[in-house]
């Protein structure tokens, strides 16, 4: 037993520390702060991503230690095992008290400042319009689907395919919930209960589907193995290899202040989402050089350290608090299924072929634009990417994201006055 490691922890260590946390939940004692919900979601996060890389059929075709991650976190939550007062803490620490927020800051600078500038510039430009050009088709296709299983054009990509593509849910789901409410003259919440099972089976699907794209292209002609287009020798990034305690905590600092700047931008333009702002200010500060080297050595180890040991907690956040089987469970009608199953299949498709006529690789593309577009906002990018194992798409997925949630939020203001 002392021969299997979980995340570096042998096992029997391990179960003891399970054993511990288990007893804290019992007796009600878990402190719900920074410190006992960090323990709870790492904890859970590496064991369930351990399992579900070891299961035959959930390694092979379900997305492995990402998805079984989410959902057995999900259904901890589900059937009262994690106490709803847990449950709920979690929810706040993810997003209130911003954890996520501390995780994707890390993520996005690290993983722009640590591309090659002429990659970055030459991707960014063919990735918009690949991105933005699947949502255009994944609406049509939606629409057109549902007139045929008799739900109507208007039903169909006003409560499904815009709410997959709005950009998750405290950025998508519930602004787009208000802006329905209010041409509809109905109350938000009714609005929010019929937008939410799309925006969570489509981030399901979505998952799933990255998974499965990684799999199924894997060295091919069309894996880029994690990144956009083809690249030279010079263009490749090059591996930090020895981390300074020091340096990573510099690395932290200019994280978090290009993630402070994009909050000041946000709250003078708040249709803009905060993490689009940091996406625009990084690009900027590579494309003109002005970060020093050091710096940007600095805040990719940082990003290291953050992905290899928050990534699965993260995940796990994910499941407990944000991901309701319940509300799956309802709303899974044939009907529903297929519809929310179009969107994602030939959004992926789009975006392959696409991105392969802008000169990406078509599995890249299809993850990072496709199935990126119909996730979850933030979470949802890290599941879908994690999934495929390509974290360092992060940047490009949520431009996408951010993008196309903001064009469709606008959109659903004008269009729910007439599709409904």
């Amino acid at each position: 037993m002392t021969k299997i490691k979980i995340s570096g922890v042998s096992l029997p260590l391990y179960i003891i520390m399970m054993i511990i946390l288990a007893g804290t939940i019992a007796l009600n004692k878990l402190p719900l702060n920074m410190l006992g919900l960090t323990l709870l979601l790492v904890l859970l996060g590496h064991l369930f991503y351990y399992i579900g890389n070891i299961l035959p059929i959930f390694k092979s075709y379900l997305g492995g230690g990402s998805v079984f991650t989410i959902f057995a976190s999900a259904a901890l939550a589900t059937t009262g095992v994690i106490p709803a007062n847990v449950v709920n803490a979690t929810k706040i620490f993810l997003n209130d008290q911003g954890l996520l927020d501390f995780y994707i800051a890390a993520l996005i600078v690290g993983a722009i400042l640590g591309m090659n500038r002429n990659l970055l510039l030459k991707a960014a430009v063919r990735f918009i319009p690949v991105s933005l050009a699947a949502m255009v088709i994944g609406f049509f296709a939606v629409g057109l689907v549902g007139m045929l299983l008799g739900l109507g054009f208007g039903h169909s990509v006003m409560f499904v395919s815009m709410p997959m593509m709005a950009g998750g849910i405290g950025a998508g789901a519930v602004p787009l919930s208000h802006i329905y409410a209010q041409g509809l003259g109905v109350s938000s919440a009714t609005m929010f209960s019929q937008l939410i099972p799309a925006v969570t089976l489509g981030n399901v699907m979505a998952v799933i589907g990255a998974a499965l794209i990684s799999k199924v292209g894997a060295n091919s002609k069309y894996d880029g193995h994690g990144v956009l287009l083809p690249i030279s020798d010079d263009e490749k990034n090059k591996p930090i290899k020895n981390l300074d305690a020091t340096r990573i905590g510099v690395g932290m600092l200019l994280a978090f202040s290009f993630f402070l700047i994009g909050t000041i931008l946000n709250s003078f333009v708040p249709k803009v989402h905060a993490y689009a702002f940091i996406i625009i200010l990084v690009i900027i500060a590579k494309a003109f050089n002005l970060i020093p080297q050091n710096l940007e050595d600095s805040v990719v180890m940082f990003n290291k350290v953050i992905m290899d040991n928050l990534t699965h907690a993260v995940l796990a956040g994910i499941g407990l608090a944000l991901i309701d089987l319940h509300v799956l469970e309802q709303s899974m009608t044939w009907k529903f299924v297929i519809l929310t199953l179009t969107g994602v299949v030939v959004m992926g498709l789009a975006s392959a072929l696409i991105g392969k006529l802008f000169g990406l690789y078509p599995v890249e593309a299809a993850i990072a634009a496709g199935m990126s577009d119909n996730s979850m906002g933030g979470t949802g990018n890290v599941a879908v990417l994690s999934a495929s194992n390509r974290m360092n798409m992060i940047a490009f997925a949520q431009m996408g994201n951010r993008m196309g949630g903001a064009i469709v939020l606008i959109l659903g203001g004008i269009l729910i006055h007439y599709l409904h």
